[in-house]
């Protein structure tokens, strides 16, 4: 099992869309075998009465409303991307999971990542979606229901790692290839171009870069813009998502640039001298 954490953003309408592998809409539901997990407090949003089956577009409302109901909810750092993304897959090897199998591993991964406290049903709202053939994917929003931020923790990428290693072994799946076959990770050296490759992946960083920032809050204006009624609304809505599209394709640009700085920089360090036996006569 592979985890991976994606770029937290403002809305969960794209990170919905990616678990799915197609855009969120308002006429498809959604069952319990799509949504395999959810965050424990969800039951009280409910009632015997009502629907059972959420439409993709309602289950990223349902993400998407703490921002509504906490206006002024914000990290220690004044930063509102308050939709958490990561998803899991498997080796390509691996057999199917049942789904309460994926059920049970997606509330390990979440209790990993912090955004699952055992016992607390009024934390994080989140959802673990199972659409593609060997991956899951959990969606959270870190606002708490009393407006709260929650932090995740720094290594959060090592507890997940380490609970899918554990996955792994409690399920008897095929486990991530480590050793001497592992891919070395290659150190240029400080050089000017070096520094220079630095700062365009600091430009393309899809956590904490500035472009990330801003085409963040371009994505969520466009998401609410799009909510107001007339078509003045809409076409705005749609001229700012071009723009926030042609913001990630920036960060690609610069991000692929800054890593032909680096295999430039790699091809012209001279290749260790081989030190052969020589055997006497």
């Amino acid at each position: 099992m592979i985890p991976r954490l994606h770029e937290r953003t403002h809305s969960p309408h794209d990170s919905l869309a990616e678990a799915l592998g197609r855009p969120v809409s308002p006429d498809e539901g959604l069952t319990e075998y799509t949504v395999v997990a959810h965050w424990p407090g969800l039951d009280y949003f409910t009632l015997d009465d009502e629907q059972k089956i959420w439409t993709s577009v309602q289950w990223a409302e349902h993400l998407e409303d703490p921002y509504l109901e906490h206006p002024f909810a914000a990290s220690p750092d004044d930063d509102r991307r308050a939709i958490l993304h990561l998803d899991v897959r498997l080796h390509p090897d691996d057999r199917d999971l049942t789904g309460p199998e994926w059920a049970e591993a997606a509330h390990r991964l979440a209790r990993a990542a912090g955004i699952e406290i055992p016992g607390k049903e009024h934390g994080c709202r989140w959802i673990a979606v199972q659409a593609q053939s060997g991956r899951i994917d959990l969606i959270a929003n870190l606002i708490h229901l009393d407006g709260a931020w929650h932090a995740p923790p720094a290594d959060i990428l090592r507890r997940l790692a380490d609970e899918a290693r554990r996955i792994e072994q409690d399920l008897h799946l095929i486990p991530v290839r480590t050793g001497p076959t592992a891919r070395p990770a290659i150190r240029p050296a400080p050089t000017a171009s070096a520094q220079l490759a630095s700062v365009l992946t600091q430009l393309a960083d899809e956590q904490v870069g500035p472009l990330a920032t801003v085409r963040g809050l371009v994505e969520h204006t466009a998401h609410r813009i799009a909510r107001q009624p007339g078509a003045a609304s809409t076409d705005t809505a749609h001229r700012l998502e071009l723009i926030a599209r042609r913001l990630h394709a920036i960060q690609k640009d610069l991000d692929s640039t800054a890593a032909r700085l680096v295999q430039t920089m790699v091809a012209a360090v001279p290749p260790a001298a081989r030190h052969t036996a020589h055997r006497s006569p």
